[in-house]
């Protein structure tokens, strides 16, 4: 064994002491900011689910306009060259990102969820903290490494602001960057930044739901295996769920191309689009949907095709150009498929949501250490077997499929793949592996063939 140095435990100490006071101040700084934008967004968001049609149908139009004149003339602002992602802020661009823009997309997500688009809350607040982060690493000139990190925090307060669960919101934060890789070296900012962020949040009045859902302590192999089935389900639906969004997102572009558009038109057409929709889909799945989550988590039964209702809107919105979160549709898509799935397999609809909530972002993420412990911070430790098994299988079951285009794939999933590292999902060629193909020629082909000879000469 290596003889311990006298100065690591200093030099580790000093690591301590250097993060709780950056990450405290980051957590301190996404808290407020993130407060605020929360405490908008919760007067203007939700007033549409009884309004007339004809009011929906003019707000949504012009709110895909707003939304594309912002982010379409907001790009002349970033003279840097950089990216406008906190995934690629952290991958790629050593912890920087273009400052200029930072109030575009809370601005652009207010719009879209005031006026009834369907879209999530998180993404304005992950990229608020990025923002505020890179700025403040920029501020103390920190090199790239801590920079880095600082982002990272950045990233885990504004989920640990939004959701009330400071622990998972710090692993998402972490979690999020790359399939199959955790950086260890990220966890401790990450943790004090959204532990702090969560503090300061709660000071400033932001409300945080309680769930109680009646989990049972003991976990029997036969109720473990149906939440492991909910979960593939939930897995299943996600697949559909990143597909819908980057087949939309395709179809508007090739539009946009083919017939010269103007790029603000796009979500102006997507707002038409929406606005039609929602003349046949229920107006519980506009905007967050957080009422329709609620009743899912309370026990109400769920329509059978609500997740999918959901599904398209999200994907008609972001796909089109708005601009929004893409958690929290995840948490609606699983508690309502959870909910409704779960009396089949005897389980209580409240239990089928709740696990269902989690195992869909821990499969569209590719986040499953963060969703079991969203699940433990919402749902309380009861709940803990139920959640893993669904969260696990869930993520293996969208296979290398990301909300995040800009997430690394670190390793495969399974065995049978292989796949250049550290190269962005969009972009990566996931294979089968040598081996599986070798057994596929040397064993099961030859096998198959010989049965086959066999029963020609019957």
């Amino acid at each position: 064994m290596r003889r311990l140095s006298p100065a690591e435990p200093l030099l580790m100490l000093a690591t301590v002491a250097l993060w709780l006071v950056l990450a405290m101040l980051t957590g301190a700084l996404v808290g407020t900011v993130c407060s605020l934008f929360l405490r908008l967004l919760h007067v203007s968001e939700g007033h549409l689910y009884d309004a007339p049609w004809a009011l929906i149908a003019a707000l949504l139009p012009l709110a895909g306009l707003a939304n594309g004149l912002l982010l379409h003339h907001g790009q002349r602002l970033n003279t840097t060259g950089l990216k406008d992602e906190p995934i690629a802020a952290v991958n790629e661009q050593h912890g920087r990102m273009p400052l200029a823009m930072l109030w575009i997309k809370p601005v652009a997500a207010l719009i879209t969820l005031g006026c009834g688009g369907s879209a999530g809350k998180e993404g304005p607040c992950s990229h608020i903290g990025a923002g505020v982060a890179a700025g403040l690493g920029q501020a103390l000139r920190l090199n790239a490494e801590l920079r880095k990190r600082l982002v990272a925090c950045g990233v885990s307060a504004g989920f640990a602001s939004v959701f009330g669960t400071p622990v998972a919101g710090a692993i998402y934060g972490v979690e999020m960057l790359a399939i199959g890789r955790i950086r260890h070296d990220f966890l401790f900012p990450g943790i004090v930044a959204g532990v702090t962020a969560f503090v300061v949040s709660r000071f400033w009045g932001v409300p945080y739901p309680e769930y109680h859902i009646g989990f049972e302590p003991t976990l029997t192999q036969w109720l473990f295996l149906k939440t492991v089935l909910i979960g593939v389900l939930c897995g299943v639906a996600a697949s559909w769920f990143v597909e819908a969004v980057e087949l939309v997102r395709q179809g508007f572009a090739w539009l946009g191309r083919r017939f010269t558009l103007w790029p603000p038109l796009l979500p102006l057409a997507g707002g038409m689009l929406l606005a039609l929709l929602l003349t046949v889909l229920p107006r519980d799945f506009m905007g967050l949907s957080l009422p329709i989550m609620e009743r899912a988590l309370q026990g109400e039964a769920m329509p059978w095709l609500g997740f999918v209702f959901k599904i398209v809107l999200v994907a008609l919105t972001l796909g089109s150009g708005f601009y929004g979160g893409i958690v929290t549709p995840q948490f609606v898509i699983g508690a309502v498929l959870g909910g409704a799935v779960a009396p089949l397999l005897g389980m209580h609809p409240a239990q089928g949501a709740a696990v269902g909530m989690v195992a869909v972002v821990a499969s569209a993420s590719n986040t499953p250490v963060a969703a079991v412990f969203m699940g433990v911070e919402l749902f309380g430790g009861a709940s803990t077997l139920y959640v893993a098994g669904a969260c696990v299988s869930a993520y293996l079951m969208i296979g290398h499929r990301s909300v995040y285009p800009a997430q690394h794939l670190a390793y495969p999933k399974a065995a049978w793949f292989t796949a250049p590292a550290d190269q962005p999902v969009g972009h990566e060629k996931v294979q089968l592996s040598y081996g599986l193909l070798r057994w596929w020629s040397e064993v099961v082909r030859p096998l198959w063939q010989r049965l086959r000879e066999a029963a020609r000469r019957r």
